[in-house]
């Protein structure tokens, strides 16, 4: 929402704080983030955060004008969404925890190579526009931008198109104001400190 300029008000909430799903149920039926209200109506689940977005603000052009690119980003975001739960599991998010390399499991490896692959076939194919996945920073962008964090704390080798696209993501100002705040937040989740 920051990349492309839609205004709102962020609300954040240790996911250790005893009332965590109490006051996320307010928002989300699931009692988990990410959730969006606006106004009377509350969205949940990051893919239909995105599209209720890309419908309410049409010109932010979160998903790519041609077809064969708007259902290709489409499909790579649900795989995000639902997929590589060992890359997850191995190298959780943590954006305080210095940058220092951690070796893969098989799994994780596994998953890297494949995010690997969809970055430059995305590049490749639909990326001529500018340096994002489909040339403009959009809705893939935002949901793989978890997977840059990870590969960023954990020194993951990459590719040099693969690693191209991190740059790019990492020196938007949205990437900087989103790291600070996390440095703010005065809580640690042992589960997320796997040093």
């Amino acid at each position: 929402m920051k990349v492309a300029g839609i205004a709102f008000e962020e609300r954040v909430i240790s996911l250790d704080a005893a009332d965590f799903k109490a006051r996320v149920r307010e928002i989300s039926a699931t009692g988990k983030v990410p959730a969006l209200a606006d106004g009377e109506t509350h969205v949940w689940e990051s893919l239909a955060i995105l599209e209720y977005l890309a419908e309410r603000f049409p010109q932010a052009g979160l998903w790519p004008n041609l077809p064969r690119a708007r259902a290709h980003a489409r499909t790579i975001a649900a795989e995000m969404h639902a997929g590589f739960r060992a890359l997850r599991s191995h190298f959780p998010m943590n954006v305080r925890r210095p940058a220092k390399p951690r070796a893969p499991t098989p799994e994780a490896a596994d998953d890297i190579r494949r995010i690997e692959t969809i970055w430059t076939d995305c590049r490749t194919r639909f990326g001529s526009a500018g340096p994002f996945l489909f040339g403009a920073f959009g809705a893939a962008d935002a949901m793989y931008a978890p997977v840059v964090s990870r590969f960023h704390t954990y020194a993951i080798a990459l590719d040099a198109p693969a690693r191209a696209y991190m740059d790019a993501v990492m020196s938007l100002p949205a990437w900087a104001e989103w790291r600070a705040a996390a440095a703010k937040e005065p809580w640690v989740l042992p589960h997320d400190e796997v040093d």
